[in-house]
């Protein structure tokens, strides 16, 4: 037997906070309705999901203005890593997204090595761009310059 139900969170594989589902009794009495994910159709349940999704509205936008202001921030800024390289601008080990966000920090930059996206780690002298994701929607270039230290 279905069941009505308006989802009062996102659930994976279900749907989104606000959808009306048709869900059978027993995963809608031992799981959705106990956990509060979910709640019988009610005008009074209607507004109070119509409140909380303008709530999950705002405070989405915020989230995507400050990651598009780090973004901003990020694009001026250049980092340079110093190492130790050989012949042939060859680097002895190479730079990976710790030491690039451990440059970051030193300029102001919280990044998360998780959101660097890189497919290998630089192995030799000069200019990279890397991207980093620091939203689903938003995206930066961080510019890296990997350089001589100097013995």
């Amino acid at each position: 037997m279905a069941v009505e139900l308006i989802l009062l969170e996102d659930v994976a594989d279900l749907g989104k906070i606000g959808d009306q589902v048709h869900v059978s009794d027993g995963y809608a009495r031992n799981y959705l309705l106990p956990r509060n994910l979910a709640a019988k159709v009610t005008p009074g349940i209607l507004r109070k999901i119509e409140k909380r999704k303008l709530q999950l509205q705002k405070e989405a936008e915020e989230r995507i203005a400050v990651a598009q202001a780090m973004a901003d921030k990020m694009s001026k800024i250049t980092l340079e890593i110093k190492v130790a390289a050989g012949e042939n601008d060859k680097l002895y080990g190479s730079v990976g997204p710790q030491q690039i966000v451990e440059a970051a920090a030193e300029q102001g930059l919280e990044l998360d090595k998780n959101s660097l996206e890189m497919d290998e780690a630089i192995r030799e002298l000069g200019s990279k761009e890397i991207t980093v994701k620091l939203h689903a929607e938003v995206s930066g270039i961080l510019k890296v310059k990997v350089v001589r230290a100097e013995a």
